[in-house]
């Protein structure tokens, strides 16, 4: 790849205001350095730690938004699915599926997402192993698409930690697919605040920059105007006037290495 490709967006929608505000603010960012950008938000959060966290508006009402997003903005548009029932109603307005972590082995649910043709990126388990994934990506492929990109998004760690092998980085793309590093939940602290989870966003930059000198051909951001008072995943989140210069840094080391 020569431009480099970055999916980006809130990690859930809040509102179709704050949706459509870090929708058109990315597409300026994205059309200033050259980036091949897809718009990712996501309709339901289902595996959230608590039962009471806030999940989002639903699929009905989620797709309704990025729809608008698509056709105003005229961006291309990820979203996450989380059964098997999803896969066909996200694809009407979805460019990418994309597979939960926790989810990646969910062999009905990846033949139901490979089946609507779209590109599939799958986000590799914290409990799996590189070299595991060749048997998500023969599930995909004997489902009949080869769309597909694979995701680094960190490695369980004892409790409440993750920590990012880079040298899983390279080991993924043996399979012929691009790989995807997602810098934001790879910072998380899943469940390290007791009923959320935690994460520490001053990694991400450090982390991207390792990624993509390690052969990472995209990268997978959540930004928000106010992360601290976002409703899902906020110690993580890069804030959203930051992250023009935070691309920058990063495309440097990209650049150098492509």
């Amino acid at each position: 790849m020569s431009r480099l490709l970055v999916i980006a967006g809130p990690c859930v929608i809040e509102s179709e205001e704050n949706v459509m505000l870090i929708a058109e603010t990315v597409k300026g960012i994205a059309e200033r350095l050259d980036l091949d950008y897809y718009f990712k938000a996501s309709f339901d959060k289902a595996n959230r730690t608590s039962i009471s966290s806030y999940r989002g508006p639903g699929i009905d009402e989620g797709l309704r938004i990025l729809g608008k997003v698509k056709e105003r903005l005229g961006l291309r548009i990820c979203t996450d699915i989380h059964e098997p029932w999803q896969a066909e109603k996200a694809a009407e307005v979805a460019d990418i599926l994309q597979i939960p972590a926790f989810l990646c082995r969910q062999t009905d649910l990846l033949t139901a997402a490979a089946k609507t043709g779209k590109l599939i990126n799958v986000k590799k388990a914290q409990f799996l192993a590189p070299w595991d994934m060749r048997n998500v990506v023969g599930k995909l492929e004997e489902s009949g698409n080869r769309n597909i990109m694979l995701c680094e998004r960190g490695t369980s760690f004892g409790y409440n930690t993750l920590v990012v092998d880079m040298t899983g980085i390279p080991e993924m793309k043996k399979f012929g697919y691009p790989v995807v590093f997602d810098a934001t939940h790879s910072v998380q602290k899943p469940g390290g605040k007791g009923n959320a989870t935690g994460g520490n966003r001053a990694y991400v930059e450090p982390l991207a920059k390792a990624a993509v000198a390690a052969g990472a051909d995209a990268l997978f951001f959540e930004v928000h105007p106010d992360p601290d008072h976002a409703l899902s995943d906020g110690p993580n989140m890069v804030k959203l006037d930051e992250f023009e210069g935070l691309l920058k840094r990063v495309m440097k080391v990209y650049d150098a290495v492509h």
